[in-house]
């Protein structure tokens, strides 16, 4: 466990998630400016999010969102958003709390985030200093560096935004 009490590695983390939140309080006020878009990976699973049994089903683990031409009631508060989204013509209203926000990309502009916290079962682990961040159960801490599944988890969330990339 860290005892250092300068924790640089969660206020950026915490500063990361305010940006996501920033862009998302002003595209539920304004509307998306231009020609941006958002793509949000979340995990399904994380305390918190609320989503349809089926959507559940299909993304067990995590899942990654569009916000661009087909949604509706954008509602930010100091934790979480929601918003309703449209699946194969039907409106579905999902709660996503900003902790379980994965990564966040803005291809207009070619930005993107990829947020430290990754899940594995029971865990969740800081990628930066494999510590624990919720309780384990067992009292242990992974370290991704030791740890099998977590390096298998961890390859699992890189994202590749180039074929979504203005040439």
């Amino acid at each position: 466990m860290i005892t250092d009490p300068l924790r640089y590695d969660k206020w950026i983390e915490e500063a990361l998630r305010g940006v996501i939140r920033r862009v998302l309080v002003q595209t539920a006020a304004e509307g998306l400016p231009g020609d941006h878009y958002f793509y949000i990976t979340f995990r399904t699973k994380a305390d918190g999010v609320a989503l349809p049994g089926k959507l559940l089903a299909e993304h067990p683990d995590e899942m990654t969102i569009v916000l661009q031409h087909q949604f509706d009631d954008l509602v930010v508060d100091e934790d979480a958003f929601q918003v309703t989204l449209y699946f194969k013509g039907k409106g579905e209203r999902l709660r996503v709390p900003l902790n379980a926000v994965t990564a966040f990309a803005d291809p207009s502009v070619n930005f993107g985030l990829e947020l430290k916290t990754i899940k594995v079962p029971g865990k969740a682990i800081d990628r930066a200093s494999g510590t624990e961040d919720l309780p384990a159960g067992d009292g242990k801490a992974i370290s991704p560096d030791n740890d099998q599944s977590v390096k298998e988890d961890k390859m699992g969330q890189v994202i590749a935004l180039d074929a979504f990339r203005k040439k």
